[in-house]
């Protein structure tokens, strides 16, 4: 059975003091609710505080990305082993603000996966089309192409240590979601696509997250959908009472 698994996603938001506050309030909004995991990844500066308030929860911290170099002049970058070093389990790789803005393409989206899975951490792998391709029609012909590079020589048992994030890049921040049947068509091609790489089984065991403006309204509907294993929540991940609806849904 794969797990069903609600992230969420900071991005530039929250100082340490105030990504205390939050966990604190977020916290017991989230006990109990043991059908799914939970997790914020945060940005650098704020993990250990995050983590310190956490404890004793079942909430898990992660990054928002991580450099594919152990170590090196990299200025600005932060290696798998540093955060490994400071108890981070999970890392989001590939996300659409790091591939339009910081120029990310799929050969380092690959090459950071892979330094993460050898480091031992667990990857939020993101992909997903954008505006002109999905009107162009050809959403099924992208997500594939970015699962088989993103994915390139990923080992069948390095992939049971991969989460799928589904975020159309059109619908990222904009407030645009894409319909639950829209959702549910590109998970799926996502899907198929792991099973030609790795087998029916395999991909059958993969979490697949929708990441594309989720939020405690839409989440109930989009997340029963059978290819649908969770959300990559952005802004309703910094409101504790939204994010916890959405933890609901998940329920």
């Amino acid at each position: 059975m794969r797990r069903t698994v609600i992230a969420g996603n900071w991005k530039m938001n929250f100082t340490p003091a105030e990504a205390t506050e939050f966990i604190k309030v977020v916290k017991p909004l989230v006990a109990g609710k043991n059908k799914c995991d939970v997790i914020f990844c945060a940005p650098y500066v704020t993990i250990a505080a995050a983590q310190q308030a956490a404890k004793g929860s079942k909430i898990k911290i992660g990054a928002e990305n991580v450099h594919f170099a152990e170590k090196g002049a990299y200025t600005g970058e932060v290696s798998a082993k540093m955060l490994t070093a400071c108890g981070v389990e999970y890392v989001i790789i590939g996300h659409s603000e790091r591939r339009q803005y910081f120029g990310e393409t799929d050969e380092t989206v690959n090459l950071r996966t892979k330094a993460a899975l050898a480091a031992g951490m667990k990857v939020i792998l993101c992909l997903g089309e954008v505006k002109e391709q999905r009107l162009s029609g050809i959403t099924n012909e992208v997500v594939a192409m970015q699962t088989k590079l993103d994915l390139k020589d990923v080992t069948a048992e390095e992939l049971k240590n991969i989460i799928i994030a589904y975020e159309p890049v059109w619908a990222i921040g904009t407030g645009l979601t894409a319909t639950p049947e829209q959702a549910q068509e590109t998970c799926h091609v996502i899907r198929e696509t792991l099973a030609k790489l790795y087998g029916k089984k395999a991909a059958n065991g993969v979490t697949i997250q929708y990441g594309g403006s989720m939020n405690e309204k839409n989440a109930a509907e989009l997340l029963a959908k059978p290819d649908v294993d969770g959300g990559l929540i952005g802004g309703a991940s910094l409101v504790p009472e939204k994010f916890a609806a959405i933890v609901d849904a998940a329920q």
